[in-house]
């Protein structure tokens, strides 16, 4: 018979709805205070079962705290012996000789109803079972990693219509997956640096997706973990976004800092780097630049930007994690520029001529980028202008597990309420209560 930990959790317990939503957002501070109120499981042996210091399980329990590396996050699953899929894992050994948790479909005893009721409380993708991932092979080969990192470009695709609430645990169980295959696998070739850069990139997109869901902190930390992998694979181009997207992260609370990112990844641009990075990189510059209030350096930026594409050869390759920036994106960043620095007439042109081209499918983006449109009217004093362009946002960012788009609106909606007077600001105050 298997060992049965004294820290398993019951069944019944792992399936109610504070628990399941708790084990699915990492909170194991509350995972484990709802073992001891409802199972009498004591931190002590939480503590001792799980290897973590009996007064840091009390401070977790507390709230104090999070718990974000992937070794200790399965020490936790074995221990407490909670189906690899709930945590964003491969299902664990152990789960063979445990009856009626199966990884592979939603069914009883992980009851249908818990299920439907986490994705409403913590994002779709979050409460669905582990993806499938078929066993690697006995030697990684390159061709292996390619596999791997086209599946990564395909998983990329749920960002176009989900927000990070829905995709962040997709992300952070491939981030691990990898790390597990560097730990254990054997590697021929060059396989080895291509998986790590492989990992790199992973690290960002989950970064993304947790800086999307209102992660900070873990964005922060996988940021920074995807800037020492991408120097680890010798990576320039993976290096230089990673210093990008920590330039985006802290550009709201230390604006020089930020700047002082972005010019660094934009240092790492050599005559070998894809159109799509270099314009990629510069726009995160210009963005920097322009948050600090620095309007001819924020110019210098969005023209480098913009010869990079222009000057992209037919054909050239391109990566996949850049592949998404082009003229209509630039527009959309040229236009957020100006707003920030208050120059509506330059601001309002190229966000409208770039919205006409942008679907309402990519619900969580355009709402972002209608919010910058209305700030741009509103310090041209177009207020009814602007408060359509709210209403049109607030309409498409119901129901996007995204934090971002609220951030935006509010203080804009706030923004609105001394003309509720005018028919069109009426309207949209209505709606937002």
């Amino acid at each position: 018979m298997t060992y049965q930990p004294p820290t398993a959790l019951p069944r019944d317990l792992v399936d109610q709805e504070q628990m399941h939503r708790a084990l699915v957002d990492h909170d194991f501070g509350t995972v484990f205070r709802l073992a001891r109120e409802h199972a009498g499981i004591s931190y002590g042996k939480i503590a001792t079962e799980c290897d973590i210091k009996p007064n840091r399980v009390g401070e977790l329990a507390k709230g104090r705290g999070r718990i974000t590396t992937f070794e200790k996050i399965v020490q936790i699953a074995d221990a407490l012996r909670v189906p690899g899929h709930v945590l964003g894992l491969a299902p664990r050994p152990w789960e063979a000789d445990s009856p009626g948790h199966r990884s592979e479909e939603i069914g009883s005893p992980v009851r249908r109803r818990t299920v439907l009721q986490a994705a409403t409380a913590t994002g779709l993708a979050a409460a669905l079972p582990a993806l499938h991932h078929p066993d690697p092979p006995s030697r990684v080969t390159p061709a292996y990693v390619e596999e791997l990192r086209a599946r990564a470009a395909r998983l990329r695709r749920l960002d176009i219509y989900l927000g990070g609430g829905d995709t962040y645990r997709v992300y952070l169980a491939e981030v691990q997956r990898t790390k597990s295959l560097l730990r254990a696998a054997v590697f021929t070739g060059d396989a080895r640096q291509k998986a790590t850069a492989l990992l790199a990139e992973q690290a960002q997109q989950a970064g993304w997706s947790a800086f999307d869901g209102g992660r900070d902190r873990e964005a922060v930390g996988l940021y920074e973990e995807s800037r020492d992998l991408a120097r680890e694979a010798r990576d320039p181009d993976l290096y230089g976004n990673a210093l990008a997207f920590l330039a985006y992260k802290i550009g709201p609370h230390d604006r020089r800092a930020a700047v002082t990112f972005a010019e660094a990844s934009c240092a790492t641009i050599t005559t070998r780097t894809p159109s799509t990075v270099r314009a990629l990189l510069h726009e995160r510059h210009a963005w920097a630049c322009a948050v600090d209030g620095r309007i001819a350096d924020t110019e210098r930026a969005l023209e480098a930007a913009r010869e990079a594409l222009d000057n992209a050869q037919p054909g050239e390759p391109q990566p996949d994690w850049a592949a998404w920036v082009d003229h209509v994106e630039l527009d959309i960043m040229t236009g957020r520029c100006w707003t920030e620095l208050r120059r509506p007439l330059r601001a309002v042109p190229a966000l409208t001529h770039a919205l006409g081209q942008y679907s309402d499918d990519h619900a969580r983006d355009k709402a972002l980028y209608l919010s910058w449109l209305a700030q741009a009217c509103l310090t041209a004093d177009e207020v009814e202008v602007a408060a359509q362009h709210l209403s049109h946002a607030a309409t498409l960012a119901r129901g996007v597990a995204s934090q971002r788009p609220a951030q935006r609106l509010a203080p804009l909606i706030n923004r609105l309420r001394p003309h509720a007077g005018l028919p069109a600001v009426r309207e949209l105050l209505e709606s937002a209560a």
